[in-house]
């Protein structure tokens, strides 16, 4: 990966080049687990949606734990199709220099709150406002 400048917070060290390597090894690290846990869910649900939905020869007990187990491995897929597109957008910033900005004031992120969670958009007080409306 090219030598970047990316944007830090007054306080803090500039990035070096060992430390936009590591993340950008966890970004992709986390695309190639995320892809793979998406298939098996895929697999799963495909699974599941095969064995049929109309409960015949089952108790309602059998149903509704059928449709629990269904509803609970489509919301799992759905989270985890939403942190693999988070993480290839986070990628797409490290590689284009424009991640650790915080989309919505355009300050500096910070080094530190990326490092712990390298999706992150917002810098901490935008994330603050986010949260509390």
């Amino acid at each position: 990966m090219p030598s970047t400048t990316l944007a830090v917070r007054a306080d803090e060290d500039p990035w070096t080049d060992e430390e936009i390597e590591q993340v950008h090894t966890e970004l992709l690290g986390d695309i190639e687990r995320l892809a793979a846990e998406l298939k098996t869910s895929a697999v799963e649900l495909r699974e599941m949606l095969a064995a049929g939905v109309d409960g015949a020869g089952n108790d309602q007990a059998d149903v509704g734990s059928n449709s629990l187990e269904r509803d609970a491995e489509m919301s799992l897929a759905a989270n985890q199709q939403l942190l693999l597109i988070q993480t290839e957008k986070a990628l797409e910033r490290l590689e284009d220099g424009s991640y650790g900005i915080c989309e919505n004031c355009g300050e500096p992120i910070g080094k530190l709150r990326l490092m712990a969670f390298p999706r992150a958009t917002l810098c901490m007080e935008c994330k603050r406002k986010e949260e509390r409306r």
